[in-house]
């Protein structure tokens, strides 16, 4: 019962409207995405840090080569205003300030080494998909609806950066939950990681703000909180009736689905419901900027 709200709300913006998205040219400079261009050296050097082929070991030590590695290219996007690094910059600072210090606390999950493999799972996606945008191949089709949105300058920047915390959250998470093996008994971990995301939801925003002038709070509070679901549902009640669609309920769809995926049976479900939902979400978020003029 508690998800029907975002149900009812996304189901509603779907029938009308589809990701709002233009895909980018595949021949456009993979230098410049709304912001300075960036060197030659740079670009290789995004494609290099970002080759998940060369993250050798495993557990603990892997997971903090490729948080650093992000770093850098975070570093690098920022440094030159690329819109590409709207959603970086807010991955890398859920990473080091809430992700990442869990991680290295031998006693805050039951299971450290699934923790570790759901965690690396999870950026290791992420990571490929850059490496696929900074060397021309194709990325998968909600990271592609992200990079095009990169490129679209007269876009808002917050609205952009969600389309990438979407396909993180919606999408890659829930292949991060299969792939990392997910069990009945990893459910309580699984809640802590994606819950301390949530926490450090302020860092985000502000961050994003400061070196982007980008407002993300209300699509953030719309994701996370759930703020924005009666304007778009056309409902009248108050937003305290709507909180319970947000957060725990978002990521009790995403486990699920993590779940299905697993079983050959159920997987092409499954993989249908993810592509439907990111879509939805997508399209939903793109409705409520424009009703907030974000």
């Amino acid at each position: 019962m508690r998800l029907y709200p975002l149900t009812l709300a996304l189901g509603i913006t779907a029938a009308f409207l589809s990701p709002g998205s233009a895909f980018a040219d595949p021949g456009e400079s993979l230098s410049t995405a709304c912001g300075s261009q960036l060197s030659n050296a740079e670009v290789g050097r995004i494609a290099e840090l970002s080759d998940v082929t060369t993250l050798n070991g495993a557990g603990l030590p892997r997971l903090e080569t490729a948080v650093e590695r992000h770093r850098e290219i975070t570093s690098i996007l920022v440094s030159h205003h690329d819109w590409r690094g709207l959603f970086s910059i807010g991955l890398d600072a859920v990473e080091h300030e809430a992700v990442m210090p869990l991680q290295r606390d031998p006693a805050a999950f039951a299971d450290d080494e699934w923790a570790h493999s759901v965690s690396f799972e999870l950026l290791r996606r992420y990571l490929v998909n850059v490496h696929a945008e900074f060397t021309g191949t194709p990325t998968d089709p909600a990271w592609t609806n992200y990079f095009a949105l990169t490129r679209q300058c007269d876009a808002s920047p917050a609205r952009v950066a969600m389309a990438g915390y979407n396909a993180h959250l919606t999408v890659d998470l829930a292949h991060a939950v299969a792939t990392s093996g997910t069990t009945a008994e990893d459910v309580t971990d699984f809640y802590k990681i994606v819950d301390s995301i949530a926490v450090k939801g302020g860092s985000i925003v502000t961050l994003t703000k400061a070196e982007y002038d980008a407002d993300l709070g209300p699509l953030w509070r719309f994701y996370f909180v759930g703020e924005g679901l009666d304007r778009l549902a056309g409902n009248s009640q108050p937003s305290e009736l709507l909180l319970r669609a947000a957060d725990s309920g978002y990521n009790t769809i995403t486990l699920a689905n993590g779940f299905a995926l697993q079983n050959p049976q159920t997987r092409p479900g499954a993989e249908q419901e993810i592509d439907a939902l990111w879509r939805t979400t997508d399209s939903a978020l793109d409705v409520l900027s424009r009703l907030g003029g974000l």
